[in-house]
């Protein structure tokens, strides 16, 4: 768990976890972070021993919603919609 840990603070910067649900014997931790100019979201999935221990950590990591192309195309869409909107009014 330690080298999991120290391979996140070499790799990830502004590591934050935003969400926390646990079930049973698992537990999920869902966070973000960025490596380079990427925004990346994830989760953390563990699942415990009786006695509370981690049996297994599967880590998931996907680029942030925010920093995909068609996020990008979409605030631009937003942005070209609310200035249409905004000339209509005056």
């Amino acid at each position: 768990m330690r080298a999991v840990l120290g391979a996140v603070v070499q790799i990830f910067e502004d590591f934050r976890y935003t969400d926390q649900i646990e079930d049973g014997d698992t537990a999920l931790l869902i966070f973000e972070a960025r490596v380079g100019d990427r925004e990346l979201s994830g989760v953390d999935i563990l699942r415990f021993e009786p006695d509370g221990k981690i049996r297994e950590l599967m880590v998931m990591t996907a680029p942030s919603a925010r920093s995909t192309p068609s996020s990008k195309a979409w605030r631009e869409a937003r942005r070209h919609d609310l200035a249409s909107i905004t000339t209509q009014r005056q």
